[in-house]
């Protein structure tokens, strides 16, 4: 259980990583912010290349089930951060997302 909690973890720092410098770098762009948005992003980008690393399964596996992860973590940004709420159809398919991920990751194999 320890395992699946410190994966877990993992997951979401690397989301928070590749979202949060996605966004300081689109904010650069899109919104004309300082270059200091830029590098800061790129920075944390670079964090998130090296958090999944820290994962115990193979890179095949973990950047398959990330990309769920990674689904509900946009929506969760886009609700909180950009105050855009998901509808229903965002919530099933990050709910199905999610199953994907546990399926993907954590069921047992013999």
């Amino acid at each position: 259980m320890i395992e699946i909690m410190k994966s877990l973890f993992y997951f979401l720092l690397a989301g928070l990583c590749e979202i949060g410098g996605g966004y300081l770098v689109w904010l650069w762009i899109r919104e004309g912010k300082s270059t200091w948005y830029a590098l800061a992003g790129a920075v944390v980008l670079v964090l998130y290349g090296v958090v999944p690393t820290l994962q115990p399964a193979h890179f095949g596996r973990v950047y398959a089930a990330y990309g769920g992860v990674f689904i509900v973590l946009s929506i969760l940004w886009g609700w909180q951060v950009d105050k855009t709420p998901p509808d229903r159809f965002d919530l099933i398919g990050g709910f199905i997302s999610l199953l994907g991920v546990l399926v993907i990751m954590y069921w047992p194999r013999g």
